[in-house]
């Protein structure tokens, strides 16, 4: 791992997290050195990527060590995202095969237990492969599918704190639920406090409205942020930090409190330097806004 040095302080208002998919094959502990290190407060967990076949294997014993990692390496969990990537292999909650989604939804409260257990307040539901209309269903079928699984677990969402946050995606990742207006017509038929939405700016590529008037329109309903530059580079190799600044500025204005996650889908720069460029151009876009 390349030598990395920690600026001293992070700018007051906005809380940092970095998503650990990038860490993958690094031990738990490194993980939360790493993002503590370069100066992140929280980290947001890919569960595929720490374990074989199930969240399962992560017993009780388990996840209070990963709780004490976090706590002496001063971070918290921000909260879990990628739920239907494998391993376990074969989960998908729209298909037309009752079986498979039934197991895939009863998955899917063994994560809202798991993110209980570590503290993180939300779930990010994109997972495209897991929730695109297969098996000759429309887009209009794969969406009731998938509203009616998440009325099924939203309880169990509220018991254990955490709140699912169906996130837009666009036509070339899905054909369900490809902007906010349609995730937020979810949530309004849903009514349930543990299911709410989250914004992207990678995953925006079908939204017609500027990013500022996005927020603006929806931010009651946004619970997290995720940001790269759009084609899924690191913040700070593209214009990110020009064309994201106003949208930043609309959340400072709305008194945001959630956390923005740096997600990052290409890793070649390695964890440490995807974390540090990311954050340096974070800081420089916060350090403008009025």
């Amino acid at each position: 791992m390349p030598k990395f040095h920690l600026s001293s302080t992070e700018p007051a208002g906005f809380k940092y997290a970095f998503c650990s998919e990038s860490m993958q094959g690094m031990s738990w502990a490194e993980q939360c050195d790493l993002v503590a290190r370069t100066g992140y407060r929280g980290i947001e967990i890919a569960p595929f990527s720490l374990v074989k076949e199930s969240v399962e294997e992560l017993a009780a014993g388990r996840r209070r060590e990963m709780v004490r990692s976090m706590k002496n390496a001063g971070i918290e969990c921000a909260g879990l995202h990628w739920l239907l990537s494998s391993p376990p292999p074969g989960l998908h909650v729209t298909t037309p095969d009752q079986e498979t989604r039934r197991k895939t939804w009863a998955y899917l409260e063994k994560l809202i237990d798991f993110c209980g257990d570590l503290g993180g307040p939300v779930m990010v539901f994109g997972s495209p492969k897991g929730r695109s209309s297969i098996g000759g269903l429309s887009a209009t079928e794969a969406k009731k599918y998938l509203t009616e699984g998440l009325a099924g677990i939203a309880d169990h969402a509220r018991r254990r704190g955490v709140k699912i946050l169906l996130e837009s995606l666009g036509k070339n990742q899905t054909d369900v639920v490809n902007t906010l207006a349609e995730a937020v017509e979810i949530l309004e038929r849903l009514d349930h406090p543990a299911i709410q939405t989250m914004f992207d700016f990678h995953n925006a590529t079908d939204e017609t409205e500027p990013f500022p008037d996005l927020i603006e329109k929806y931010f009651s309903r946004i619970r997290h942020v995720h940001v790269q530059e759009m084609d899924g580079r690191y913040l700070g190799s593209g214009k990110g930090a020009t064309e994201f600044a106003p949208a930043f500025q609309k959340l400072k204005d709305r008194n945001f409190r959630g956390w923005i996650s740096v997600e990052v889908f290409e890793f070649s720069p390695g964890p440490a330097i995807l974390a540090l460029e990311s954050l340096k151009t974070l800081k420089q876009i916060e350090a403008g806004l009025r």
